[in-house]
C-alpha cells in the first residue's frame, strides 16, 4: 500500500506545483505552477492569516457578485493595480513613432451603432461639443482607409452608459476612416471622473490615500487587417488627474489639446452656430 506524502509547510508549494505542471496545456502548466509558486511566496512574506485569507476570498466573492454585462469588476481591480497597464504594454511592443496603447477599461460596451464621418455620436446630449479628427495612417506615412475606430466615453457629469438606467446606446459609436485615411466624429467633451467606489475596489481605494480619479478622455478601439489592433485613450491637455491617473493609463504622446473655435465652419464640413472644441490627432498604426 502506497504511504501518503506528508506535506510541510516547507514542502507543500514543490508538491502543489507538481501537481499543477501535470496540466495538459504547457502553456497552462506553466502560468499555474508559476502562479503557485508567486502565491504562496507572497503568503509567506507577509505572514498571511487566516482572517486576512478568509477576507480576501470574501472580497474576490463580492468582486465577483457585482460583475454583470456592464460591469467588470475585475477590470476595475486589475486596472487600478497597475497589472493591466503592465500587461498591455508587455504585449504591445509598439515602434516608438506608433501611437502607444493602453488598457480597455471596464466601460467597453459590444455593438456600438455606427455612425456616418462627422456624425454626432452624442444625440444632443448636454455639453461642450467636441469634434475629433485627424488621420489613420502607417508608420511610413500611408494612409490607412477603412479602418473601423470603436469610440466611447464619459458624458458631461462623469458617467458611462454602463452605469445609468438606459436601453439605448449612449455616447459611444464606430465610425470609418476614409480612403484618404481621415476620420472625424462630433461628441461633448468629457469629464475626469471617479472610478466607481461602490464596491470592493472601492472599498480597498478607500483604505489608502489614492486618488480615485481618471483625467478627462475618450476612448478608441482602432481595428483594420494588416494592422496590429490599438486600444488607446485621447486625454485632454491640461485636465486635472494627468498625474495621478488611477488605472496608470496616461501617456504624453496622447495628450491632445481641444481648442476653443468660435461659431463657423467644422472640420466635418459642415457648420457650427455655437462655440466648439477642435481636437486633431492622427492615429499611427504598428503593422501586423
Amino acid at each position: 500500500m502506497t504511504q501518503p506524502t506528508t506535506v510541510t509547510e516547507d514542502t507543500i508549494t514543490d508538491v502543489a506545483a507538481s501537481r499543477w505542471a501535470t496540466a495538459h496545456d504547457p502553456r497552462t502548466a506553466e502560468l499555474m505552477t508559476a502562479l503557485v509558486r508567486h502565491l504562496h511566496d507572497f503568503a509567506r512574506e507577509t505572514k498571511l492569516t487566516e482572517p486576512e485569507w478568509m477576507a480576501a476570498i470574501r472580497w474576490l466573492t463580492d468582486t465577483g457578485q457585482i460583475s454583470d454585462d456592464k460591469r467588470e469588476e475585475f477590470i476595475l481591480a486589475s486596472d487600478v493595480l497597475g497589472l493591466s497597464m503592465l500587461v498591455v504594454q508587455q504585449n504591445h511592443r509598439f515602434d516608438a513613432s506608433a501611437t502607444p496603447a493602453t488598457v480597455l477599461g471596464p466601460f467597453h460596451i459590444e455593438g456600438s451603432p455606427e455612425k456616418a464621418f462627422g456624425e454626432d455620436m452624442s444625440d444632443g446630449l448636454p455639453g461642450d461639443p467636441l469634434y475629433v479628427h485627424g488621420t489613420v495612417r502607417s508608420l511610413d506615412g500611408t494612409p490607412v482607409g477603412n479602418a473601423l475606430l470603436d469610440v466611447w466615453q464619459s458624458d458631461a457629469d462623469g458617467y458611462y452608459e454602463s452605469q445609468l438606467p438606459v436601453d439605448e446606446a449612449r455616447l459611444r459609436a464606430k465610425y470609418h476612416s476614409g480612403s484618404d485615411g481621415a476620420y472625424c466624429l462630433r461628441t461633448i467633451a468629457p469629464l475626469g471622473y471617479a472610478i466607481p467606489m461602490d464596491g470592493p475596489v472601492g472599498s480597498l481605494i478607500h483604505r489608502t490615500d489614492i486618488s480615485h480619479y481618471r483625467p478627462a478622455h475618450v476612448h478608441f478601439m482602432i481595428t483594420v487587417p494588416g494592422y496590429e489592433p490599438l486600444i488607446t485613450h485621447l486625454f485632454r491637455e491640461g485636465a486635472e488627474y494627468l498625474d495621478s491617473d488611477v488605472v496608470f493609463g496616461v501617456k504624453r504622446e496622447l495628450v491632445v489639446s481641444f481648442e476653443e473655435r468660435e461659431p463657423g465652419p467644422t472640420p466635418d464640413g459642415g457648420t457650427s452656430d455655437v462655440p466648439w472644441l477642435e481636437a486633431r490627432y492622427d492615429f499611427v498604426l504598428q503593422p501586423a
